[in-house]
């Protein structure tokens, strides 16, 4: 009897669906993902006049989209990698890439989510309107902004074997982000400081974004800092790929 090996597109849909349903039912761990972005933009509401709601609405969005690469995908891999599931998962005729990709592009729909759930509140309880244009290259940054995060997950899961210690990491990484990256930025915490968290991959994102509210404020800094969020995701990419296992022997 002739063996029928699925199409690499069936599976891949049907991997993707499953991932979809997994993150649905997961729906607390989305909103613990929201909660911090949120609770950002609405304190800050009193620094809008000063700093301006670009710079509010891109602090917000970095934290969010470090929360989803950081606490969601690389505790998620971590967890599933300890359960067994990629291991299952590898037995079946389909190709390692698409289980990872999977992944990825729940990930990609939970950026969309977050910048969009951003956008809203910042409109209706914070007055921060952009022009089309300015949504849609904002879009486009957070796309490559989330992508530092998602590779800096996979480097971390990648290194880190224990789903507790990459639990722990992740959590440490993340409020290193925030306090760090939220002050350096308010330039609370002197010249050096703040110029190395500008240059950080906290610090490139959120320029990328910032500027992206405002296209006509794009200068040959945020070009830098566009490239050099490129440069931090081929890294922790190349290294989360090199360090990467299947399972946690």
């Amino acid at each position: 009897m002739e063996t029928v090996v699925p199409k690499t597109s069936a599976v891949f849909s049907s991997l993707l669906r499953a991932d979809f349903t997994t993150q649905w039912r997961n729906r607390r761990a989305v909103v613990l993902t929201l909660i911090v972005p949120c609770i950002i933009l609405l304190s800050w509401k009193g620094l809008i006049n000063r700093v301006g709601g670009p710079f509010v609405l891109a602090n917000a969005i970095t934290i969010g989209l470090f929360a989803s690469g950081l606490m969601g995908y690389s505790n998620t891999v971590a967890r599933d990698r300890d359960k067994g599931i990629f291991q299952r998962l590898r037995v079946a005729p389909i190709p390692p890439w698409t289980i990872i990709a999977s992944r990825l592009l729940v990930q990609l729909a939970m950026i969309i989510v977050v910048t969009t759930v951003v956008f809203v509140i910042g409109k209706d309880f914070d007055g921060i309107g952009l022009t089309p244009a300015a949504y849609t290259l904002t879009y486009f940054t957070a796309i490559i902004g989330g992508s530092v995060s998602l590779s800096l997950g996979q480097m971390i899961v990648g290194y880190i074997k224990n789903p507790e210690t990459v639990n722990s990491t992740t959590r440490l990484v993340y409020i290193a982000f925030i306090i760090v990256g939220m002050f350096g930025e308010l330039n609370q915490l002197g010249d050096v400081v703040d110029h190395a968290v500008h240059w950080s991959p906290y610090g490139t994102v959120k320029t990328i974004l910032s500027t992206g509210m405002t296209p006509d404020a794009w200068n040959s800094d945020t070009t830098t800092a566009l490239l050099a969020t490129i440069g931090y995701t081929i890294v922790f990419t190349t290294l989360g790929i090199k360090w990467f296992k299947w399972n946690t022997k």
